[in-house]
């Protein structure tokens, strides 16, 4: 049923649940395990013009210990496994994503950052792909 599953980090902690489920579907099915990491652009723009790159360069690296763990979580199940990091508006992003290389799930976590960060995402990116997501969306519930 299944033969690509994408699993969108943020690369909060949460999202080891959400890369539990993404690995259990995935291993279950024999299916290829996609990883994406998207560095939101607002966030380093939003930021002074001295310190843009910095923010930026911050973002890239949470986004490489991100996908690494989804490497290693696919490599223990024995799943091929894809991980990629891309720049844009995450939901956008995310449901171009799994247009473009034809994934049949997208796996992501109610909610990934808190606070400001929250706000500096105008909002819900899991609520975002819901809506625009061109397959099926699993949401885990991160408490």
């Amino acid at each position: 049923m299944y033969d690509k599953v994408l699993v969108a980090t943020d690369g909060s902690p949460g999202t080891t649940e959400t890369l539990a489920h993404a690995v259990s579907i995935a291993r279950d099915n024999d299916a290829v395990l996609h990883g994406l990491y998207v560095v939101d652009r607002r966030l380093y723009l939003a930021a002074d013009k001295d310190t843009q790159e910095d923010v930026r360069e911050s973002l890239r690296e949470e986004g490489e210990v991100a996908l690494d763990d989804i490497a290693v979580g696919g490599e223990e199940a024995a799943l091929e496994t894809v991980t990629r990091m891309e720049e844009g508006i995450p939901h956008k992003v995310i449901t171009q994503y799994a247009a473009d290389e034809d994934v049949d799930l997208v796996v992501m976590g109610t909610h990934g950052r808190t606070g400001r960060d929250r706000v500096a995402n105008l909002g819900s990116v899991t609520e975002r792909v819901v809506e625009s997501s061109p397959v099926p969306v699993l949401v885990v519930h991160i408490e």
